[in-house]
């Protein structure tokens, strides 16, 4: 509830009538106001009408001002902004993980050129070491992005002075702009995108990069113990996103016993631990990754498995109990943080992994890997309802062998990523080998549009015979880059924002490396970049463009996910204007 006040006397006088301004759901204004004194002349309600018609005026047009702002918070006013006026990247972070564990400089963040014009394009030109063993890095997120307002504090002062209006209250799910610009009285205080957070699975230790003060040589700024998570029964933190109000929300898949457990620990924008997000009785079984869509009050939520288990590499015997392995998505009540709805995607759908939904705030649909049998499903809110339903739109058939550990050969799904203007959405199969295009205008029908292969176990050199293939005639060849063989598979993804450059890493866990691509851990992983046709689909591999990781400081590293300085096709959500 919004209250007019701090008006000048005069008009404070002719409007005393306790007017109340209060936002509707539809985002449509609505005023009730009770005159105290009903017998006051009609030029005097007419001004007070007046009065409260341009007060109203003068908020909308404020808040569509600032909404309209090309960079409304730390990041773009929409997607297709980001897609259509995006700056080409020129730095990459990737998160680089030292799988020599007795080796005490441990993971690092490299810091890679990606400016052609520059003169270490495809070098990396500076690394962040933690000096911590075991701590195995993975993923990584912002302190802020779209979602979270950045103005100045001079800007605040004007846009409070034209509307006249002070907050009572706030709630960061359910605020306007205006009521968020107002909260903050400091508005400098609202985070800028300048922290890259750094969770590692296997020692539980979170680490806060400051790259705002130097984006090409990153420090570290603050490392948040794991005890900290096992106190709150919490562990093997993921997926970092940001939130409207400055916190940072974090995913877990583990409590302290590294037994399965699927929830989410908070900490504010001094990166202080709130406590954990979940509310409620209903917790899921497994944890992974999250995205959130504010508009719909959803969020929704994958499952990996119990890190006790995955820790040790893959074996076929985890997949023997439910509640140990990742087997559903999981829908929340973004406002209440309370589980509402879980689907069990059944055994095709074990371990589903990235989860995204559409970029556009207004869309709710979204799309989830599951990796072990290599399948993508949609899922979207029913109309008129706040259920979801989930399809299978893209099943990637194993492949039966001789001469590997197992019969078949599934693709295994390592990383999903969409398009900006959410054309296009591209899985990696870590197993197969093969990068994927599908347009998925139609949402329901994926279509393929492009297929490159960089690596994987069935190779036409390989040791690996395939006795049936129900999509190639042949064995893929091995890939070289710049006269460099590709070890491994494609694992992780990173989009340009204008989607024509699509950025591959080869890890993806170290235990999983060392278990099936034992060469690359010797060699050292790489990272590659394909270029990608956005008007008519297809993709093919840059030439020109190598990273290669065998000849670090302290021995080959392998390179798992990366980030743009600016924020990148998996770092911002959007609010709907």
């Amino acid at each position: 509830m919004l209250c007019v006040d701090n008006l000048e006397v005069k008009r404070r006088r002719m409007c005393e009538n306790n007017i109340y301004l209060t936002q509707t759901n539809k985002r449509q204004f609505q005023f009730r106001f009770t005159f105290f004194n009903f017998n006051r002349s009609s030029t005097y309600r007419h001004f007070a009408f007046r009065f409260l018609l341009q007060r109203c005026a003068c908020v909308i047009k404020s808040s569509k001002q600032i909404m309209n702002r090309k960079c409304c918070g730390p990041g773009y006013a929409t997607p297709l902004d980001a897609y259509k006026n995006g700056p080409r990247e020129k730095l990459l972070y990737v998160v680089t993980v030292q799988p020599n564990l007795s080796e005490s400089h441990g993971d690092y963040l490299s810091t890679v050129d990606v400016d052609p014009d520059s003169a270490t394009y495809c070098q990396i030109i500076h690394r962040t070491f933690t000096n911590r063993t075991g701590d195995e890095l993975h993923h990584s997120g912002w302190n802020a992005c779209s979602s979270c307002f950045n103005i100045t504090g001079d800007e605040r002062n004007k846009i409070v002075e034209r509307s006249c209006f002070t907050s009572n209250s706030f709630d960061h799910n359910h605020s306007s702009l205006i009521s968020t610009i107002i909260h903050h009285k400091d508005a400098t205080k609202i985070p800028k995108r300048d922290k890259l957070i750094l969770p590692s699975l296997n020692s539980n230790n979170i680490y806060v990069f400051d790259v705002g003060t130097n984006e090409r040589k990153p420090e570290i700024w603050k490392v948040i113990d794991g005890k900290i998570l096992l106190d709150n029964n919490v562990s093997s933190p993921h997926s970092t996103h940001c939130l409207a109000n400055g916190n940072v929300m974090i995913s877990t898949m583990g409590d302290r016993n590294d037994n399965a457990k699927g929830d989410f620990i908070l900490f504010d924008s001094q990166f202080e631990c709130v406590g954990t997000w979940t509310k409620g009785a209903e917790k899921a079984k497994c944890g992974y990754d999250f995205w959130y869509q504010p508009k719909f009050n959803v969020m929704v939520a994958s499952e990996w498995g119990a890190p006790k288990n995955f820790k040790q590499g893959f074996h076929p015997d985890h997949l023997a109990n439910p509640d140990e392995i990742g087997r559903r998505l999981n829908f929340y009540k973004w406002n209440e943080q309370t589980l509402f709805q879980t689907i069990d995607l059944g055994d095709e759908g074990m371990t589903p992994l990235e989860v995204r939904f559409l970029h556009d705030p207004t869309e709710c649909h979204g799309y989830v890997g599951c990796a072990l049998y290599s399948n993508l499903y949609h899922f979207w809110r029913k109309e008129g309802s706040d259920r979801f339903e989930v399809e299978k739109v893209v099943d990637v058939p194993a492949k039966k062998v001789d001469g590997w550990a197992l019969p078949e050969v599934t693709g295994l799904m390592g990383d999903i990523i969409i398009s900006l203007d959410d054309k296009y959405l591209y899985f990696t199969s870590w197993l197969q080998g093969d990068v994927r295009q599908y347009d998925i205008t139609d949402r329901s029908k994926p279509k393929l549009t492009g297929q490159v292969f960089l690596g994987g176990v069935v190779l036409s050199d390989s040791n690996v015979v395939v006795t049936e293939d129900k999509e190639l005639k042949k064995q893929p060849d091995p890939v070289f880059v710049k006269g460099k063989r590709l070890q491994g598979g494609p694992q992780m993804m990173q989009l340009s924002l204008d989607g024509k450059r699509l950025y591959i890493t080869s890890s993806l866990y170290s235990p999983w490396d060392k278990q099936f691509y034992p060469d690359m851990i010797k060699s050292g992983g790489h990272m590659v970049c394909l270029d990608v046709d956005t008007e008519n689909g297809g993709m093919t591999l840059n030439a020109d463009f190598f990273v290669d990781f065998s000849n670090e400081p302290y021995g080959p590293t392998v390179p798992h996910e990366m980030r743009y300085p600016g924020g990148d096709c998996t770092s911002d959500i959007w609010l709907d204007e």
